[in-house]
């Protein structure tokens, strides 16, 4: 059995996509690289996948599949794992290498049988952003929340702070565990990663953080999925994602109370991301979107909406003036340089 299988979804990937496999053969025979190429048309990404296949068989895998979306290619990638572990790696970010040996060597030795075998790995990842020297690069590290040196629960984590949260980059799941709990991202939705990272979370009993900036995530890119107009365009598939995360759980009944906080605050975030996005379009359509999520978090679960409208957020993303528009706007302006989103 492969140590670690990792995803890699493609779709009109090959002006970059050799960077993000070349850091990821340096995992060598213990890796399984599964490169899924997700109906790509304007370039040749499935013969760049096929040529890494020809050249390390032992290594990688290539899966042609018709256009279903980034949440499908990861689907399809979990599906065709083998190994222990998974991990998604996005086609245009890459794997520092030195942090990459250390986590193989890491998993290897001491959580390769069923019987020591963890639910989630953690470790840093960095904002990776075009024109900016590594000096200037953002890490999100876990070091003030996370125990180092052992295995952990959720009853042993401390307070995650604003912007500190797990994402799809930090973490490497067991793959066994997403297939228990029924993980299935949906097709042809963006920002299915906020799924993929909150979904499994009350699945985890067993884990371990290693304080190395492990990934590598290339923003600012014009055509990027996280550039801000972009996500406006697509508000609604982010409002999509926001009422699926609604749905899933009923908060009050998470167990233990630190899962339940950080399940919340993750949703918080979410809502108010929605929020602002809605605010900075400057139209009152989405403005009413943003009043329809709200409403629905309250006919879903109205303990839930009294606690996340009384939050600061929840106040600040409901405002309806002109000035209180404005304010929530620059807010988000100074958030955005602070903590380095795009």
């Amino acid at each position: 059995m492969k140590i670690l299988s990792i995803a890699v979804p493609c779709y009109n990937s090959a002006a970059y996509m050799q960077d993000t496999i070349d850091s990821l053969l340096k995992g060598g025979d213990r890796v399984e690289i599964i490169i899924v190429d997700d109906g790509s048309t304007k370039d040749n990404t499935l013969e760049i996948a096929k040529q890494n296949e020809a050249a390390h068989p032992n290594i990688v895998r290539v899966i042609h599949q018709e256009n279903g979306g980034h949440g499908e290619a990861v689907n399809t990638g979990l599906k065709n794992a083998s190994g222990r572990y998974f991990k998604v790696v996005d086609s245009d970010d890459h794997l520092d290498t030195e942090a990459y040996m250390k986590v193989l060597d890491k998993l290897e030795s001491e959580f390769n049988t069923d019987e020591t075998e963890l639910d989630a790995f953690i470790c840093n990842y960095v904002y990776d952003k075009v024109g900016e020297s590594s000096s200037h690069q953002k890490v999100i590290a876990y070091r003030n929340v996370l125990p180092q040196g052992k295995v952990f629960s959720w009853e042993d984590v401390g307070s995650f702070r604003l912007g500190q949260y797990i994402l799809m980059h930090s973490v490497i799941y067991r793959t066994e565990m997403l297939r228990e709990c029924g993980l299935e991202l949906p097709k042809h939705t963006f920002y299915v990663d906020n799924i993929y990272v909150y979904y499994p979370l009350p699945y985890i009993k067993r884990m371990y953080y290693m304080d190395v900036n492990l990934y590598m995530y290339y923003i600012g890119r014009a055509d990027q999925s996280v550039n801000e107009q972009i996500m406006i365009g697509r508000i609604d598939q982010q409002l999509r994602v926001n009422k699926l995360l609604i749905d899933y759980y009923d908060l009050a009944k998470i167990q233990p109370d630190k899962l339940a906080n950080y399940l919340r605050s993750y949703l918080n975030i979410m809502l108010a991301v929605s929020s602002i996005l809605a605010i900075r379009s400057g139209t009152e359509e989405n403005l009413k979107k943003r009043d329809e999520l709200w409403q629905y978090l309250k006919s879903v679960n109205a303990e839930e909406y009294e606690r996340q409208r009384k939050s600061l957020f929840g106040i600040a993303m409901n405002f309806n003036s002109k000035p209180g528009l404005t304010f929530t706007s620059f807010c988000y302006k100074i958030a955005q340089k602070i903590y380095g989103f795009n």
